[in-house]
């Protein structure tokens, strides 16, 4: 039952969840993070991404329906990248064709994360590919519906914990009930979700870094070369200050971008900042700890390979580290 007062923290109590707040859903990836950064990530999707986006656009019937079966039992996925849309997240070919009262989901999703366990998919098709990206919408797709299929999960470097699977719709049909907010207002949904999330995976890569680094730290402090302890020399306390430092500065990037969304401030460019930082910062901690463990840092007998091979991803997903410095030097435009 723990786990699911973790995966409900932004739900109102009247629904089962702990109403608290987003900065708390930081705290708690950063710190699940510290052990395992795929069961950080789960709860970072359900309470950044999938539960934020059914409070704020939900209407009483979807809440009433998803809200307490997600604060107590069940996992929700997010699902807008396709084969040929990964950073131009817009250029999706899943299509919702209006049939009545329903609509007919066909196509297909890519690396799609908690797939494999879901049962509520968040699922962006285009109801009018005329209208390019102004069409995309966002539906509400359970997981035994009829049509919809779930691929195997992919083999990954890291994150295996997380699942990441296809999907594929063939004639989905679904009452136009299950259109979450309005109709062809998905990119709006999507962009928003993503800012948001952003902050979330920089927890993450916060959390992992750190708990890389407090893995190894005790490790070169017991071991003995040349008649003194590793950390004793001077070469290697000048780098372990130096990420000591990048850390800290990572973690305040992460809070500030969470403070100012909870204020209800501007928050897009410090949460590309603190996404794209902390995902370098993951990258760097982690292979230096290797370097500094040695040879048994190579080995999968010491967690720290792993979580060298967990840090690779939070330069590539929700957005690469490449769109993120596109979208702080847009801001930074845009200020002066």
């Amino acid at each position: 039952m723990l786990i699911y007062v973790l995966m409900s923290i932004g739900i109102d109590p009247e629904y089962g969840g702990t109403g608290a707040s987003f900065f708390c859903s930081i705290i708690v990836i950063e710190e699940l993070a510290k052990v395992d950064a795929s069961v950080a990530l789960l709860c970072d999707i359900q309470n950044t991404i999938v539960n934020n986006l059914l409070k704020k656009l939900g209407t009483e019937e979807q809440k009433a329906t998803y809200l307490p079966k997600l604060a107590t039992e069940k996992l929700g996925s997010f699902c807008l990248s396709e084969a040929g849309a990964g950073s131009d997240s817009f250029a999706l070919k899943t299509r919702a064709d209006k049939n009545g009262n329903d609509y007919i989901i066909n196509g297909s999703k890519m690396w799609i994360s908690n797939a494999e366990h879901a049962e509520l998919f968040l699922v962006f098709a285009n109801v009018d590919p005329t209208s390019g990206y102004r069409g995309i919408t966002c539906f509400l797709v359970d997981r035994d519906t009829e049509g919809f299929h779930i691929g195997k999960p992919e083999k990954k470097m890291g994150i295996r914990a997380s699942s990441t699977c296809q999907l594929t719709f063939e004639n989905v049909k679904v009452p136009e009930t299950s259109v979450l907010g309005k109709v062809g207002h998905g990119y709006k949904y999507a962009i928003g979700s993503l800012n948001e999330g952003r902050i979330g995976i920089s927890a993450q890569m916060l959390g992992l870094a750190q708990g890389c680094f407090d893995y190894t730290i005790p490790y070169i402090k017991e071991r003995i070369q040349f008649g003194k302890r590793v950390f004793d020399f001077q070469g290697l306390q000048h780098q372990v200050a130096q990420v000591a430092t990048q850390l800290e500065a990572a973690r305040l990037l992460t809070y500030n971008a969470a403070r100012l969304l909870e204020a209800g401030k501007p928050f897009i460019k410090e949460a590309s900042m603190a996404k794209y930082y902390t995902s370098e910062v993951a990258g760097l901690t982690t292979s230096k700890c290797i370097e500094w463990m040695g040879g048994v840092g190579y080995t999968k007998d010491y967690p720290v390979e792993k979580f060298f091979r967990d840090a690779k991803i939070g330069t590539i997903y929700e957005g690469t580290s490449n769109i993120q410095l596109n979208t702080i030097a847009k801001h930074i435009d845009a200020e002066y």
